[in-house]
């Protein structure tokens, strides 16, 4: 069912051993639907998706998953259920051949690898031609293509993607954005951090700003385009954590989000 909610997080505070960093956050992720989380750097954007994943404590709330609560399962687990994470480093084995990394993301499944890597192909069509080749010699684009294509190969209902144009030129961010798209439109629903809010706001169906590791403004993604507060501090120039500080607490609260938040 389009616009069916699959993941939820109700109330979520989570952070680094008991330091929160976010804040009885809500979200909703719909199937057939992008939704983004942005704000300024320090902001909780990442630590949000760390916690949703399962990588990090979750401290209160709740996260449903295609209607179960699934707070503090272990990432396997999750996966099992649904979930797919694609994180901004790491996200693929750059020795393999993209073959062989579509062959690692889909080692859950009983049957039917072949056909899904095809079908990864004809999603990703720059991948078919370089199927033989490894994942380090990929341009920065196919590889966050091929990120994107090995979290879609266990046929997950919800995609999380933390930075998907990371260091990408204008032109790759827009060819990563049509991909993002087009995974939407096969049914799952993608949750997606961006740093390029107003790239990120052009792709969203629904998007949330994250502020001091509080949910600050939401809307759809035309909406908070035109909101003048997001004009002035996030879009017309770089938002930075003390930028924020200034609008919304103090700076010691910046300086404390923006040196835990960037803990390992």
């Amino acid at each position: 069912m389009a616009n069916e909610a699959l993941l939820t997080t109700e109330g979520l505070t989570a952070g680094y051993g008991a330091v929160p960093i976010v804040y009885g956050v809500d979200i909703i992720a719909r199937r057939c639907e992008v939704t983004v989380i942005v704000g300024p750097n320090g902001a909780g954007k990442s630590t949000l998706l760390r916690a949703i994943v399962g990588e990090i404590p979750v401290l209160a709330g709740r996260v449903r998953l295609n209607g179960a609560e699934v707070q503090g399962m272990p990432s396997n687990r999750l996966v099992r259920l649904g979930m797919a994470y694609v994180p901004q480093v790491a996200n693929v084995f750059p020795s393999l051949t993209v073959r062989e990394n579509l062959e690692m993301g889909g080692f859950r499944r009983k049957s039917g690898v072949k056909e899904k890597i095809s079908e990864m192909c004809d999603l990703f069509p720059d991948l078919k031609e370089a199927l033989k080749k490894t994942a380090q010699n990929l341009s920065g684009g196919q590889r966050n293509m091929l990120a994107l294509a090995r979290g879609l190969m266990s046929d997950p209902t919800v995609l999380i993607v933390d930075e998907p144009t990371a260091g990408l030129s204008p032109r790759y961010e827009a060819v990563v954005w049509d991909h993002i798209v087009r995974v939407k439109e096969t049914g799952v629903a993608v949750i997606a951090v961006e740093q390029n809010t107003r790239r990120a706001l052009q792709g969203a169906d629904w998007a949330y700003v994250l502020v001091l590791g509080r949910r600050r403004l939401e809307g759809t993604g035309a909406e908070l385009l035109g909101n003048e507060e997001m004009v002035q501090m996030y879009i017309g120039k770089r938002g930075t954590v003390a930028a924020v500080a200034n609008a919304t607490g103090t700076q010691e609260e910046a300086d404390r989000e923006s040196e835990v938040g960037s803990k390992p």
